[in-house]
């Protein structure tokens, strides 16, 4: 199929267009919009693997004129010469209809988004140049042809496979942006709109696709009066900062006086003359056709039915004033696409249940289907299974309610960590899938709920430069004990952690004042060897285990005796070499005596 994309791209401003664009954009919000709080919008905002986002075409991203200041000839709103819009900037009449209209439904049904005309205007000028891609708009918001975007098969695009069976873009094997607002067809079927009021939701009418870009930027509550969410929902759309810089330029243009009405293209007359080629039209979904009867070999005249005598009992009943047959039973809706209902990433703890997975089954133009099958497989192996209480499978299978929604429960982790794929398709359909992200997280770590010291001691000291008693405690939880707890240490002065006094020493022999150890089997563990240092006063040993279990040990360091002071110790080294005392003379012991002792008196001559 031949791509209906003619870009021709004004890069010779581009780059100055750019820098002053980037000043602006940085602190201007867009739209003024009151105070208020943003609810919900109603839909979940696309996923991380949404398609929509990523390379789909080749959007123009050649930028509008620099406005001129207002007043001076050629301004927003002073028009051409002949005092209509200028063309340059204008937007054709029912393409700007269709913008307005959109704008109109999103007050109504998404109040809290604000989403402005002028940026869904922006979105359609890059995308398809308001619909004149496709040769032109009519007034009821058809173009005269489908305007199709290429093949996404991952070579110079995304690779995107079949979503629609063909439908909207003819292809059953790869997916193409349908429309003048460029939608993937898997996009459309999530985000679809009636723009028009027909009950039909059709990409290719500019009325319906405007209103289902209202709807995909309003998603997951956005805010669009708000400059961080207007920049959120335009990547959502195309994750390109040019492809940002480019719509949000020429929704300024729009929103300072550009975007007068002009003429709707001439069907059949594209841009510059260019000759489309023709394109078949996508057919739409064909009715059940009526069994001709068969005629007789040889005889072209159809044969006359011969009256059944015993009419069926479903026939109507003598006296019915409507004749046999005039009332045909009405065929049953078909769904075409699922779209997920609740949060399509959901999360449990290995070896948990995850919360129900629901989709809801819908007809081409968004209608609820009754009774339909939908099958949800885990893709990959080693992930998640279904569990029924009887056994478990890879596989799940659950039928539309009247409402055409479909719930599995019983989804549960297996051991193993990771992020998994469950995917909903109808019936045997992988055309036809919605995509729910399953991620299994680890077990938290045991957490003790009391530590207690194994001997009962909760006061220890020690000498200055000595080590303390070896500490042995012990982790419970509900009274039994905790195996493989971590249990951290850390040594405090007063109430907080003090960088001197008792310590332990690390691996590498330095002196750390925190450590973390874990239990044995049993509940206890004996923590490393805590020693002092010459600091001497009242510190304290925190336990702790978890948020709730902590234990408290009072550390004392007492001045070192002297050694001078002990015992059996002298200050008296002896004199000669060597000698160590044994035969140093003992010092005399003064008896007690009732009398003086005689003085000495000097001989005489």
């Amino acid at each position: 199929m031949k791509i209906l994309r003619t870009r021709a791209a004004s890069v010779s401003r581009q780059g100055l267009c750019t820098a002053l664009l980037v000043a602006s954009l940085t602190t201007a919000a867009v739209g003024a919009s009151p105070p208020h709080n943003a609810a919900d919008a109603g839909d979940p905002a696309p996923g991380p693997g949404n398609p929509q986002r990523l390379p789909h075409g080749s959007p123009n991203l050649a930028l509008p004129d620099l406005v001129p200041p207002p007043g001076t000839p050629g301004a927003p709103g002073s028009g051409t010469p002949d005092g209509g819009p200028d063309k340059a900037t204008g937007i054709p009449a029912t393409a700007l209809a269709a913008y307005k209209n959109a704008e109109k439904i999103a007050k109504e049904q998404w109040p809290d988004c604000h989403v402005p005309w002028e940026l869904i205007a922006g979105i359609g000028k890059v995308e398809s140049d308001h619909g004149g891609m496709g040769g032109g708009l009519r007034t009821d918001g058809s173009s005269a042809r489908p305007i199709i975007g290429p093949p996404l098969t991952g070579e110079k695009f995304a690779l995107v496979r079949d979503t629609d069976g063909g439908r909207y873009d003819g292809d059953r094997q790869f997916d193409h942006a349908v429309g003048p607002m460029q939608f993937i067809p898997s996009t459309w079927q999530a985000y679809a709109a009636d723009g028009r009021g027909t009950g039909q939701k059709d990409p290719n009418n500019i009325f319906d696709a405007a209103a289902g870009t209202a709807r995909y930027l309003c998603a997951g509550g956005l805010d669009l009066s708000k400059p961080g969410d207007v920049e959120k929902a335009v990547l959502r759309y195309n994750s390109s900062r040019d492809y940002l810089n480019t719509v949000l330029a020429w929704m300024r243009t729009y929103q300072n006086g550009g975007g007068g009405a002009v003429s709707d293209v001439p069907v059949g007359s594209p841009p510059g003359g260019t000759t489309l080629p023709t394109i078949p039209t996508v057919p739409t979904v064909p009715t059940v056709p009526t069994t001709p009867s068969r005629p007789t070999p040889g005889n072209t005249t159809p044969s006359t039915p011969k009256p059944n005598p015993k009419p069926k009992p479903d026939q109507n009943k003598p006296g019915d004033k409507d004749k046999p047959g005039d009332h045909k039973p009405k065929p049953p809706a078909t769904a075409s696409h699922l779209e997920p209902k609740g949060d399509q990433e959901v999360t449990a703890v290995v070896g948990k249940a995850f919360p129900s997975l629901t989709v809801r089954a819908l007809t081409a133009d968004g209608g609820s289907v009754t009774g339909t099958r939908v099958q949800f497989e885990v893709i990959g192996k080693g992930g998640p299974l279904f569990h029924n209480g009887r056994s478990t499978s890879a596989t799940a299978t659950a039928t539309t309610g009247k409402d055409g929604l479909a719930t599995v429960k019983g989804l549960t982790a297996g051991d193993k960590a990771g992020t998994y794929t469950v995917r909903a398709t109808i019936g045997d359909r992988s055309s036809t899938h919605v995509d729910f992200t399953a991620v299994v997280t680890p077990p938290e770590p045991p957490q003790a709920d009391e530590i207690v010291s194994v001997d009962g001691n909760t006061s220890l000291s020690a000498p200055a430069n000595g080590s303390f008693k070896k500490i042995r405690v012990k982790a419970t939880a509900g009274g039994d004990p905790m195996a493989n707890a971590k249990i951290t240490a850390t040594i405090l002065e007063g109430d907080k952690p003090t960088e001197t006094g008792p310590y332990f020493k690390d691996k590498a022999g330095n002196r750390v004042r925190t450590i973390t150890v874990s239990t044995a089997e049993d509940g206890t563990v004996v923590l490393n060897k805590l020693s002092a240092d010459d600091r001497t006063g009242s510190f304290t040993l925190r336990l702790t285990a978890g948020d709730h279990a902590e234990l408290s040990v009072k550390l004392t360091v007492v001045p070192k005796p002297d050694e001078s002071e002990q015992p059996g110790k002298s200050g008296d080294k002896g004199t000669g070499k060597g000698d160590k005392g044994k035969d140093a003379p003992k010092k005399a012991t003064a008896t007690p005596s009732s009398s003086p002792s005689p003085k000495a008196t000097k001989p005489t001559d």
